[in-house]
């Protein structure tokens, strides 16, 4: 089995890209099922129904967020009902959505999603290493096949994540810093790894936001309205593919592309 996940979606050009780049990706990867990170999808900022909506139209099986999930208020209901939409799953309990998904992909084929949030340099939620593990334990009676995106900024937390939840699920794909990194590999016991995926949008930007606005913000420090440039996008994304029984990864590979 082969599953795309692609990178943080950043305003209209990256939904852009999706929707020009996804069809010939699948095609040409053979892919099964598609993850995105779409916490940014709105304006850059969040997430709303007309924009996940829009993702869903265009080939993505189960969207995932981050810190930036409750940006577009009015998407809260939206986001509590729909479950292929996930926050992180280590919000307090109570909080609306959903932060795991199984998925029936064929008949005798079950895929898991999990969202979870690092908390080094983010929001306090609750610990994600304890919280992924009591999740997992209950999805194991269902599938092996478990994917998670796990949304955080610092790389030391991603990779003690990676190394914690090696062989217990099938990939770990951090997300949230936009900026992909090189260092895809499968882990002794059998995980998929990345530290980053790197992000879908403007290739021209500051992590997805106009550059200038960006610089400035760094030379006066006074407050600004970022902005999403338009221009050239690019796709960021990774293949795995794994052993649909044992849920055991058997290859991960970075895609870079632009439209």
């Amino acid at each position: 089995m082969k599953v795309l996940f692609i990178g943080d979606v950043v305003g209209k050009p990256g939904r852009h890209a999706v929707r020009l780049l996804l069809p010939n990706v699948k095609n040409l990867y053979k892919i099964d099922f598609v993850i995105a990170n779409g916490e940014n999808a709105a304006g850059g900022f969040g997430i709303n129904e007309k924009t996940a909506l829009e993702l869903f139209s265009a080939g993505v099986d189960v969207i995932t967020t981050g810190n930036h999930v409750w940006d577009k208020k009015e998407a809260v209901p939206y986001i509590a009902k729909e479950n292929r939409i996930l926050r992180p799953l280590n919000y307090p309990l109570g909080a609306p959505g959903y932060g795991s998904i199984i998925v029936n992909l064929r008949e005798d084929i079950k895929i898991a999603v999990l969202c979870v949030s690092g908390r080094v340099f983010m929001n306090l939620l609750e610990c994600p290493f304890r919280s992924a593990s009591a999740v997992i334990e209950d999805i194991k009676r269902e599938t092996n096949m478990i994917f998670i995106d796990f949304h955080a900024e610092a790389t030391s937390e991603k990779v003690a994540f990676g190394q914690y939840l090696d062989g217990s699920v099938t990939a770990i794909i951090g997300t949230h810093t936009h900026v992909q990194t090189a260092d895809e590999r499968i882990l002794p016991k059998g995980t998929a790894y990345i530290t980053d995926v790197g992000m879908t949008g403007p290739e021209d930007s500051v992590i997805g936001i106009e550059k200038s606005q960006v610089i400035q913000k760094f030379i006066d420090q006074m407050p600004c309205k970022y902005e999403v440039p338009v221009g050239k996008a690019m796709l960021n994304a990774v293949v795995v593919e794994a052993n649909e029984k044992t849920g055991r990864a058997r290859a991960i590979q970075r895609i870079k592309l632009t439209n």
